[in-house]
């Protein structure tokens, strides 16, 4: 098991002697069969509160035969990057030049089937690629966790567990109908799957057959997942015609209302000085608000503070917020749909002696750390536990401010 091997390399750490290490090891023993026998209860109750649901016990035999906690879904709910990474790191990651020109290739591919979405559910096609994008990089990375797995880790660990335990239900349930396979449901740490990675629960109400063979296939069938994720968007308020939202310039020293909660009329935000930024460059489409009327409710969204760039975001921006409950995700979907329709960079700087990169710039990074013998697993573009720590070091090694960031700073210094 994973916690054995995990508790071992601790108390290696540790060693001073070898009677401590016999002592630890039975201390460490002793622990894991306890947190076995309690994940074997946890499990026996579930199937008992699910069986009372509706789920045959066989399905759920089935599919808990063999099943043991992963520790490493434990560390990935600890840390979330939606709400522990800076915000220029975030979307320098997500939007770059790669995945732009990535989702205008998907839009030319996939043209007849988002015509067809748009047509129905009304919600902008580059919004729903840029789920899409945002999501598996365009079905490319999709995760590769048992989700049942996943999901029974965080209940019997005490983590969120009403939800949690709903969606376990919503899958047993997607496996006792058929709908797909067991081999298939395989996604994030949280249970999310399929090109769009849809909770069970979500795939259970919004998730649609929009190839038209029979089946409601967001992992292997590229229409049901944009179909799919049209008619969430559309489902969660989504205004056909009105754009998320548009960037702003706020007067100097603003200290006024702010926060995605907090709507007013753009007459009353134009009153407080609030205008959209001017864009000299050519061939960029900006948000005209003097196409919205004076009544339209907006919310002033400054996601780095009063010194970054600052959004006046419409009724669009909460139907994207709400497939995944962060505002920088929502901020990354919005630019990245704008800037595959022709949009520029944000015009206003982040706040920060220190930009993010790029996911190419991060490759960069990984090899040169590789290149001077640092272990930083696979040259990815993923800036993982190895990597972060493999930048810590050489920051260290170099004198310079020790944050594990692969931001502008140790990039250049790489070079």
């Amino acid at each position: 098991m994973k916690f054995l091997n995990k508790r071992f390399s601790v108390l290696w750490s540790g060693i001073v002697s070898k009677g401590f290490f016999l002592a630890g090891l039975a201390l460490s023993a002793s622990a894991v069969s306890a947190q076995t026998t309690s994940f074997e209860s946890c499990v026996k109750g579930l199937r008992k509160s699910v069986v009372s649901q509706g789920i045959q016990g066989e399905v759920f035999d089935r599919a808990m035969q063999g099943v043991e906690p992963d520790p490493d879904v434990l560390k990935a709910f600890s840390f979330q990057p939606e709400f522990r990474t800076a915000i220029w790191d975030y979307l320098a990651g997500l939007v770059d030049q790669e995945r732009v020109d990535d989702g205008r290739d998907k839009l030319k591919e996939w043209s007849k089937v988002l015509d067809v979405a748009e047509q129905k559910y009304g919600v902008d096609r580059n919004v729903i690629v840029a789920v899409w994008g945002v999501e598996s990089n365009y079905g490319r990375i999709q995760g590769k966790r048992d989700i049942l797995r996943s999901l029974t880790t965080l209940i019997c660990a005490d983590k969120r567990q009403a939800f949690f335990r709903g969606e376990l239900l919503a899958t047993l349930r997607i496996l006792q109908s058929g709908d797909i396979p067991p081999e298939l449901l395989v996604g994030s740490w949280a249970g999310a799957f399929g090109q769009t990675q849809f909770m069970p629960t979500t795939y259970q109400r919004l998730a649609v057959d929009f190839d038209g063979d029979g089946r409601r296939d967001i992992v292997g069938s590229v229409p049901d997942a944009l179909g799919s994720t049209a008619n969430f968007l559309k489902r969660a308020g989504w205004v056909t015609g009105q754009p998320w939202g548009v960037e702003v310039k706020l007067p100097a020293n603003y200290s006024g209302p702010s926060g995605r909660r907090t709507k007013q009329s753009l007459e009353q935000w134009k009153s407080l000085g609030i205008a959209p930024v001017k864009v000299t460059a050519k061939n960029v489409q900006v948000t005209n608000m003097s196409n919205l009327p004076g009544t339209t409710q907006a919310a002033l969204l400054l996601p780095a503070g009063a010194k970054g760039p600052a959004f006046l975001v419409f009724r669009n921006f909460d139907a994207i917020f709400s497939y995944n409950a962060a505002e920088s995700y929502a901020l990354a979907i919005a630019h990245l749909s704008d800037r595959m329709r022709g949009s520029g960079m944000f015009q206003t700087a982040w706040p920060t002696d220190d930009p993010g990169t790029s996911r190419a710039e991060r490759r960069q990074i990984q090899q040169a750390l590789l290149d001077r013998g640092y272990d930083i697993g696979e040259v990815d573009g993923l800036i993982g536990a190895k990597s972060r720590a493999a930048i810590s070091a050489f920051q260290q090694s170099k004198g310079i401010t020790v944050n594990g960031r692969a931001g502008q700073q140790v990039l250049k210094a790489l070079r």
